[in-house]
């Protein structure tokens, strides 16, 4: 999948376009996606591929597994090339998930191009969900939270997001 974008250039340059689909990637979602998820994991590559490949086989099996034997209905999982955050609002309103994980690679800076971000939303829509509706953990990577420890951490979370029905500023500790 990607997103409207087709080059690192306009990737940076126009960061509306990286929160949307393609056409091709809506047509390829609808006919190839489990609809009606509990939980949709989607890793964009972000600012720093180098986060997604040096974390994604520790978190990504532990993230599944974890999901599933919570007894959560785990939707596809897929990478989207040149996405931005909120990309995840379309893809959950799309699909009809209720939970949507993103998991993407963070700016890279102070000599750390390995860090990853999970943004997790409830109930995403286009038109309706701002960044205070997003729940962020950061600083996943060997040198801060390991991977599979955040693992556990995204998936207790997508279980209160579900109990509450909120995410963000609207769920309660």
């Amino acid at each position: 999948m990607r997103s409207e974008i087709s080059d690192k250039n306009l990737y940076l340059t126009r960061p509306d376009m990286g929160r949307r689909l393609s056409q091709e990637a809506i047509e390829a979602l609808k006919a190839q996606c489990v609809t009606s998820p509990d939980v949709q994991v989607v890793i964009p590559d972000g600012l720093s591929t180098d986060a997604i490949t040096a974390n994604y086989e520790e978190i990504l099996p532990p993230l599944l597994s974890g999901l599933k034997q919570a007894g959560l209905k785990v939707g596809t999982p897929f990478f989207v090339r040149y996405g931005r955050v909120k990309i995840e609002d379309q893809i959950g309103e799309i699909l009809g998930a209720k939970v949507v994980i993103l998991l993407v690679g963070e700016r890279p800076g102070l000599g750390q191009s390995e860090s990853l971000s999970c943004y997790a939303v409830y109930s995403p829509r286009v038109a309706t969900t701002v960044e205070a509706d997003r729940t962020c953990i950061s600083n996943i990577h060997q040198g801060g939270t390991p991977p599979v420890e955040a693992a556990a951490v995204i998936v207790d979370l997508a279980k209160r997001m579900l109990e509450q029905k909120a995410s963000g500023i609207n769920m309660t500790r």
